[in-house]
């Protein structure tokens, strides 16, 4: 083997969400048979039995729709507390004041429109 795992000729690499070739060339592929065979699909579709035409639209969604993370706000508000507790305190200070003059700011936009 020419060069150890983990390891290539080109030190730089491929650039950071740039497609992989090969999967780039199947998404066309998939896109040009989809297009090709559109109206065949949509015969299919409705040939279905609702329950099932419904399940399958729900996973065809899943590819125009981003999926929603879950969010945990007691998970976030210990994450800032760590954040404070080893933040300098000119640092809280500074950040505290810019959270003051932005909501101030917001406060007299609203008081003006």
């Amino acid at each position: 083997m020419k060069y150890k795992k983990g390891q290539s000729g080109n030190l730089q690499g491929r650039p950071k969400g740039s497609p992989n070739k090969t999967t780039a060339e199947i998404k066309t592929w998939v896109a040009n048979f989809i297009e090709n065979n559109q109206a065949k699909f949509e015969k299919d579709f409705e040939l279905m039995e609702p329950q099932q035409r419904v399940a399958t639209f729900e996973k065809l969604l899943a590819f125009v729709i981003p999926k929603q993370q879950s969010f945990d706000i007691n998970q976030e508000y210990k994450a800032l507390e760590l954040l404070l507790m080893k933040a300098p305190e000119k640092a809280i200070e500074a950040i505290s004041l810019k959270i003051i003059e932005l909501h101030n700011k917001n406060t007299e936009n609203d008081e003006n429109d």
